[in-house]
């Protein structure tokens, strides 16, 4: 990459959070023992996957695919069923196959190298932050985060991974596109002049929802849904919309700092009556230049669709993608044209050469910026980055001592309809 690519790229992990401080800062410093993992790279990487629904396997097949010398050797999900099943996919021993809601734990302490964390995104930060203090790499899936007290807790477990020289590979595969990674080092070398505006688009049909079992307690019931509640998914801005969010903040080398927006729930329940979520918002997020991204997704049938973005500048537009054959956004030479095994690539050759590597930052803050939309949506007010990053509401508190009995955050009335945000009444904080 040129210097000028680099540079920006630079600004953009220290403005957003702290930028990588490197391994040699862990030597130092008296943080426990941290596995220098397979410098040489002549041992097998262990690799504990937990979350074993569709993206979690998704994810762990890229890694194995991808990747020389790694072995899915634990699983761990919430539902036995799930936990058996990618057992028997990757050929887990059944004493390193665990369920429950704590079975993450017991995967992190599976004398395992790395934590692939695809469970439902509200419990990301809390497994993260786990894998982390147990001294292991992790990849962890988008979003980062459904609210403010995730968000600051992934800030701190990023800074710890930094300090223990740690890597982390962050599910916004974007970042190992080719085609996106020229199209950003071409905004950042000046092809389309200042940026004026952006657009975000995530429009599509709507997603899945599942007929809950016989006898499920609700929070059997709600996590096996995941997707329609907000303090699991964090809404679809954050779930889907966030990989649109993310390309714009790489863009500007920033986040907003801050959103207005509007959304409803005007056509989910007709298919999915056990739901809480909205099914569109539009927000316009203001960065700190003064600057507008204009975002929008939805969930409907029969209307318009388009997922993608696109930036406007003094000398032109662009949809942020372009040809070339660049390295990736981390500096790792193409290998993969498929991103979502590129960027498995990236993050093992990080961990076996011991180079500096955390993508925690920049997926903590598209997190957020997601949040900071959300909170704007439900609310209708103007939402500000600082004052949502400090006071915004916890969506699921106690999350770390949940059971199979524990009462969730949300319930349905009596009617059996779960409650939505409604603008105007709905405080954020």
């Amino acid at each position: 990459m040129t210097s000028k690519k680099l540079e920006s790229r630079r600004r953009f992990l220290t403005n957003t959070t702290i930028a990588a401080a490197g391994t040699a800062l862990a030597a130092t410093l008296n943080l426990g023992p941290v596995r220098s993992v397979h410098a040489q790279g002549d041992d097998v990487i262990k690799i504990a996957l937990i979350g074993c629904g569709g993206r979690g396997k998704g994810a762990a097949d890229d890694n194995l695919k991808a990747c020389e010398r790694t072995k899915i050797v634990a699983v761990a999900d919430a539902f036995e069923s799930s936990a058996k099943e990618a057992a028997t996919l990757f050929n887990v021993a059944p004493e390193k196959t665990f369920w429950g809601l704590d079975a993450y734990k017991k995967a992190i302490d599976a004398d395992v190298d790395m934590i692939i964390t695809a469970a439902p995104p509200g419990f990301r930060p809390l497994h993260y932050k786990a894998a982390i203090e147990a001294g292991k790499h992790v990849f962890m899936e988008k979003p980062c985060c459904v609210d403010a007290p995730g968000y600051r807790m992934l800030v701190k477990a990023n800074e710890l991974a930094d300090k223990k020289g740690l890597k982390v590979g962050v599910g916004l595969q974007r970042h190992h596109q080719k085609s996106y990674v020229n199209g950003i080092a071409q905004i950042h070398d000046g092809k389309l002049g200042d940026l004026i505006l952006l657009q975000a688009y995530w429009n599509g049909s709507g997603i899945w929802w599942r007929k809950p079992g016989d006898g499920w307690s609700e929070m059997r019931k709600q996590i096996n849904n995941w997707y329609h509640f907000v303090w699991l998914s964090g809404d679809n801005i954050c779930e889907q919309h966030v990989h649109n969010l993310d390309v714009c903040n790489w863009a500007k080398n920033d986040h907003p700092i801050e959103a207005n927006g509007m959304g409803g729930d005007q056509i989910r329940r007709i298919d999915n009556p056990d739901t809480q979520i909205f099914d569109h918002h539009f927000v316009e997020f203001t960065y700190r230049d003064g600057k507008k991204m204009y975002s929008q997704c939805r969930h409907a049938r029969n209307c318009f669709e388009r997922v993608d973005e696109h930036a406007f500048g003094t000398k032109g537009d662009s949809s942020m993608q372009a040809d070339g054959d660049v390295k990736d956004a981390n500096g790792v030479e193409f290998k993969f044209d498929n991103p979502f095994q590129q960027e498995h690539y990236a993050l093992v050759e990080a961990i076996r050469n011991n180079l500096p590597y955390n993508e925690g930052h920049f997926g903590a803050t598209s997190s957020m910026t997601a949040v900071l939309g959300r909170m704007a949506t439900y609310s209708g007010k103007v939402i500000k980055w600082d004052d949502a990053v400090a006071k915004g509401k916890c969506e699921a508190p106690g999350l770390e001592n949940y059971t199979w009995d524990t009462t969730p955050p949300v319930v349905a009335d009596d009617k059996g309809v779960y409650p939505t945000a409604t603008p105007g009444i709905y405080d954020p904080f």
